[in-house]
């Protein structure tokens, strides 16, 4: 995987869409808050979800959301 990746197709776009919605309600923040978390405050969107999406799309909500948890704890990304 390689980092900084853009968002190329609209299944990739909703699949980001639908992880940050996913994460905010898992975190009760509102979606920006969390696009914050991931984007901003991270490179998490573009360095693990977008280049993830082939496999991470294969998965439940719940793996997911558990997932995405997981890396931003091992980043120090505070939710």
């Amino acid at each position: 995987m390689t980092g900084d990746q853009v968002i190329k197709t609209k299944e990739e776009l909703e699949f980001a869409v639908f992880c940050i919605e996913s994460l905010a309600l898992a975190l009760h923040k509102s979606p920006p808050e969390v696009y914050q978390l991931l984007n901003r405050q991270s490179s998490i969107l573009t360095d693990y979800i977008v280049p993830s999406y082939d496999v991470l799309h294969t998965q439940g909500r719940e793996y997911i959301v558990n997932d995405i948890l997981e890396v931003m704890r091992e980043r120090g990304i505070k939710a």
